[in-house]
């Protein structure tokens, strides 16, 4: 048996992989007091007691990073080089904002600390730390009470020995997160950045897993592979976004088994939109930013946005309704969940007509139609309309603000959203995919089965991934590195495969790109990427790259059920700005033969919402095509 579980802001999904093939889903509401908890009673749900392997998607790395929640950390880095998480880069996000907030360390200046050391940019040794110097730090830092310390030594890269010397002294009983283990690359500050991250949320990591230590528990990385979970306690900075991760490869899988390729994943949970671009595979970066801090590890390109079912609506200063990025979470949840009381594009929809009371999760949760109602009245009277008008508004920002991520990950990349089909998953993505397409001018909208826990089956369809990375900046032999790693990564995972890639830019340029190793590749990148290329230039290689890869059992997507068309009931539903008798359908009794919105399609954990100008059916892979 394999499990896939998914832990949300609002809920936990699981999907559970059976020893003959059949898949099963279910949910649990999140507590983010208590994550571990919902696990294990999820997973002993789903076990009754017996083995099982579980791969995890966490966001206590994230949630501790987001809320400024992590451990007590110390950052260790040469002297004279104690204010470079301060100084940064000196980008200016918002360039003409005159009074930008402050961003928030994640460490004091008074925890910063600067060694006596120095490696030469070719890896010469200039200075060696002296055992005097380490041994005073290490009472600073026990004086400071830290529980954490990131080590980051100037190019630690090329010559790791002063590290490997420091932390051996200085991380006697503390969590320790060193560069040169972490991210053995060229760029002083992203390394610096990603170290301390990786200190920072490390120890709750652990403190996590060690909850869950009694199961076979692998977590899911960033990258779109999962590692173990002693892998992940050491290196917990691979999982920031592990949960979303799940989402495209969970979205990449099932288009392909419906014949697509090129895909916009679109997966709206409870508190956040996660969208991602697949152009026959998921694009991957090691230049994300979480929160204003860049993370130097292979990620795939993923851009979050804070619209989900649970963004808490509210009206601004200047009298303008505004949606998210605040959500009420799992406690207290939208109004129509029984506890809160403040409007939520979920309790929109309530008021819309979209979600009845015996239609989430199968009837298991009620919800609560009258307070849902009063909650949009309160927005609605702040802004002098009828409660109608309010809840359609709510759902109009929402989708303005995810409208606005999808061209972040398509337009602003060079690809035009109308070549591809938009995969809507999560609680609420169906709700709003065929209207966002509409305004995005894309024509087919595929919603896979569960949707609502696609980024739990993700984590079942996902292979055991880890990444090696080697700077190239002053190598003579590429050959030679590309082969160090791979001797690594066979010790460390037998039974692998291999595939090796490069960071390569122009000679002179400033920023690289990462491409499969070839100068082709890099030519026809940089093309794609910057409209031009110059097959002529001198080119070098900054970084070299080994990808291992253990392939995993795999559940088979397949359509569950295929019986004849079966309505339901007729609702009155709000659509388009007007009042209409709308069919609703249970997803599972749907067939291959197209048929004409306006629809509601129920299923266990999501809701589709059809117009009235669009098809729909179900394929082989048991996708629901809509199509106008």
């Amino acid at each position: 048996m394999r499990i896939g579980v998914d832990a949300g802001g609002t809920f936990t999904d699981f999907v559970v992989l059976h020893d003959d093939g059949r898949l099963e889903s279910f949910k649990l509401r999140s507590n983010p007091a208590a994550p571990a908890s919902v696990i294990l009673a999820g997973i002993e749900r789903a076990t009754a007691g017996r083995r099982a392997e579980v791969v995890h998607g966490s966001t206590v790395a994230t949630n501790a990073l987001l809320e400024r929640k992590g451990a007590r950390t110390a950052f260790v880095t040469t002297a004279g080089f104690s204010d470079l998480i301060f100084i940064a880069r000196q980008n200016r996000p918002e360039l003409y904002n005159l009074t930008p907030a402050l961003r928030q360390p994640l460490v004091p200046a008074e925890l910063c600390f600067g060694v006596k050391e120095r490696t030469y940019a070719g890896g010469r040794i200039a200075t060696k730390p002296t055992t005097a110097d380490l041994d005073q730090l290490k009472r600073k830092l026990r004086a400071a009470g830290v529980e954490s310390v990131a080590i980051c030594f100037l190019h630690s890269y090329q010559n790791p020995s002063n590290e490997k010397a420091a932390a051996a002294v200085l991380a006697e009983g503390l969590y320790r997160s060193v560069s040169h283990e972490l991210v053995p690359e060229y760029r002083e500050y992203e390394r610096a950045s990603t170290t301390l991250i990786n200190a920072y949320v490390g120890p709750l990591m652990d403190a996590y897993l060690a909850g869950l230590e009694s199961h076979d528990i692998s977590l899911m990385q960033s990258n779109g592979g999962h590692i173990t979970a002693g892998e992940a306690r050491r290196q917990a900075v691979r999982t920031i976004l592990s949960g979303p991760a799940g989402g495209v490869v969970g979205a990449t899988a099932v288009a392909r088994a419906g014949g697509f390729t090129r895909i916009l994943g679109f997966d709206m949970g409870g508190t956040s939109t996660d969208v991602s671009l697949v152009d026959t595979r998921p694009r991957l970066t090691t230049e994300a930013v979480v929160d204003g801090f860049p993370i130097r590890v292979p990620m795939l390109d993923i851009h979050t946005v804070g619209a989900g079912g649970g963004s808490l609506a509210r009206v601004d200063e200047g009298g303008l309704l505004r949606v998210g990025p605040e959500s009420a979470g799992a406690d207290p949840g939208p109004a129509c969940y029984g506890k809160g009381d403040r409007a939520t594009v979920t309790d929109a929809h309530v008021v819309l007509g979209r979600i009845a009371t015996n239609q989430f999760l199968g009837g298991d949760m009620p919800i609560d139609i009258a307070r849902a109602a009063a909650a949009v009245d309160r927005i609605a009277r702040q802004i002098s309309t009828t409660r109608v008008a309010a809840a359609e508004g709510i759902v109009r920002v929402a989708n303005a603000n995810m409208e606005r991520a999808i061209r972040v990950v398509s337009v602003e990349r060079g690809h035009d959203p109308r070549d591809f089909a938009l995969v809507a998953f999560g609680g609420c993505g169906g709700l709003h995919a065929c209207e966002i397409a509409a305004e995005l001018g894309i024509r087919s909208v595929i919603v896979p089965q569960m949707a609502g826990a696609l980024s739990a089956l993700g984590m079942l369809l996902a292979d055991r991934v880890r990444d090696y990375s080697a700077s190239a900046l002053h190598a003579t032999d590429i050959e030679a590195l590309f082969a160090r790693l791979e001797r690594r990564a066979r010790a460390d995972m037998p039974g692998l495969r291999l595939e090796r890639s490069a960071d390569i830019r122009y000679t002179g340029q400033s920023y690289e790109l990462n491409v499969p190793y070839s100068a082709k590749a890099f030519h026809a990148e940089h093309r794609k990427v910057y409209g031009y290329s110059d097959p002529g230039r001198p080119i070098e290689v900054v970084t070299v790259r080994v990808k291992a890869t253990i392939r995993v059992r795999k559940p088979r997507i397949r359509k569950e059920t295929s019986t004849s068309l079966a309505t339901q009931t007729n609702r009155k539903v709000r659509i388009g700005g007007k009042w209409v008798q709308t069919p609703v359908y249970h997803r599972a009794a749907l067939s291959s033969r197209p048929t004409n919105g306006p629809a509601l399609l129920l299923d266990y954990g999501s809701t589709t919402l059809i117009p009235a100008s669009w098809r729909f059916h179900l394929d082989e892979a048991g996708n629901l095509i809509c199509k106008t």
